[in-house]
């Protein structure tokens, strides 16, 4: 009889597992690279948070300042590592709130998301079975912010990607065994090295990687740095997209998985490297690049929270930026530092919100755009999509005639604010003149919608 009874359970079970109640593992169909990358391509805009254990610190130590960027106090204040732990031990961001940050994302009219799950300083924002460095069991917080923000990012449909860092100045088997030894100045010495770095890699490094692509839903991106360490070598590189591809096959990861990184510039040097994007930081490349590149820039100087950081951009200049990218194919993903508390900046919400304006009734130029197929004019840049280019103006003409590229054949001219206002054009052996109003439409830019 108690065979009988076990065996209805079990069949009882399956029934339901295969029914509703329990998640079962589902064949994923895997894209081809051009479908995978679609929804990064049309994108465009994407949201950088650095938001850590060194986001209580904001970048300074008494009287000392970090120079550059806040995220790097464990390095440029001189912490040991027995010093730094106290940090994640203090971790309490009460007022964070993952669905209000996800929705000033969403507002600022971004489409991605990119946290760093983990930075240099080596503590976890998830709940890590690897190590207990992390928000659940060393910091009072004791609440999974990537499960939160990965759930927050469903609900209002925003991709969701996480950053994470090879270098890890707190794991004896990475740099922590040379603090407070280990400088700056040391990063690309090819003479300080860890022997033990490759079981970090082995052993902490990847099933780090495969905590958050098993647990988390699906991953937009994974977006590493901390590839410029003599440890690191473009063989583990090659592996770890392989590893990553194999879990979740549809997934995107940048050029930093690999060695083949042309410093600050981003793209990949000759020769077969891993990763899908190139990732220049803090610049934008004069001209338009063939492949994918997507580039990261703060609002001000730090990645990391530093109040004393007041040499903020103004929102003019972002929103231009995000133009000028856009015109050369590129993604633009801008940066935000969370305070301890867990607080977007003040400066920062300004920002986000001008964008959101900006992007709510230009969106049209923007997502989904292609690189202009014209040289870059005088008074601002060009996009494309299908048959329409977008001339986005950042210097209206006062004259009352703006002055394109002479091989545009035009049908129709509108301002995309105004799409019942046809603006008349006149052909010339030199240019294109159109009639536009003495007055800018947008104070920040003004956008021509070109029907060929």
């Amino acid at each position: 009889m108690k065979i009988i009874k076990t065996t209805t359970l079990f069949v009882c079970i399956a029934m339901l597992t295969m029914g509703r109640g329990f998640s079962q593992e589902k064949e994923v169909k895997k894209l081809s690279d051009d479908e995978r990358m679609e929804w990064w391509r049309d994108a465009k805009f994407g949201m950088f948070i650095h938001w850590g254990a060194y986001s209580i610190i904001g970048g300074e130590r008494g009287t000392k300042i970090a120079g550059g960027g806040a995220e790097w106090a464990m390095d440029k204040l001189d912490y040991t590592v027995e010093d730094y732990e106290k940090f994640p031990q203090m971790f309490n961001p009460v007022m964070f709130d993952a669905d209000a940050w996800v929705k000033m994302a969403k507002d600022a009219g971004m489409k991605y998301i990119v946290i760093t799950s983990k930075h240099h300083e080596g503590f976890s924002l998830w709940d890590s079975k690897v190590s207990d460095y992390d928000v659940m069991d060393t910091s009072p917080f004791k609440r999974d912010v990537i499960k939160e923000l990965a759930e927050a990012c469903k609900k209002q449909d925003i991709k969701f990607c996480v950053y994470y860092s090879i270098v890890d100045w707190h794991h004896p088997q990475a740099q922590g065994n040379l603090y407070p030894n280990y400088n700056i100045a040391q990063h690309d010495d090819p003479s300080v090295v860890n022997p033990k770095f490759p079981k970090y890699f082995k052993n902490y490094m990847k099933p780090q990687v495969k905590e958050l692509l098993t647990n988390y839903g699906d991953i937009g991106v994974v977006w590493f740095d901390g590839d410029w360490i003599s440890d690191y070598t473009t063989e583990m590189g090659k592996e770890l997209y392989s590893f990553i591809r194999d879990i979740q096959p549809n997934t995107i990861v940048n050029n930093r998985v690999d060695k083949g990184r042309n410093g600050m510039e981003g793209m990949d040097m000759e020769g077969n490297f891993a990763g899908d994007f190139g990732t220049p930081e803090q610049e934008i490349p004069d001209t338009g690049i063939d492949s994918a590149w997507e580039a990261c820039m703060t609002m001000n100087g730090s990645w990391g929270y530093k109040p004393s950081d007041n040499n903020w951009k103004s929102s003019e200049d972002l929103i231009q930026k995000l133009v000028d990218i856009v015109s050369k194919g590129g993604n633009f993903l801008l940066n935000i530092g969370p305070d301890g508390f867990g607080r977007f900046p003040s400066e920062s919400i300004r920002r986000l919100n001008a964008m959101g304006e900006w992007t709510k009734k230009n969106g049209e130029a923007v997502y989904g755009a292609s690189a202009s197929p014209y040289e870059k004019p005088k008074w601002g840049r060009y996009t494309k999509k299908g048959n329409v280019i977008y001339a986005h103006v950042f210097d209206w003409p006062e004259s009352g005639l703006l002055k394109l590229n002479k091989d545009i054949k035009v049908k129709k001219a509108t301002l995309l604010t105004a799409p019942d206002s046809e603006l008349q054009a006149t052909a010339t052996s030199r240019e294109l003149l159109l009639e536009v109003p003495i007055l800018a439409p947008d104070a920040t830019v003004s956008v021509v919608k070109l029907e060929l």
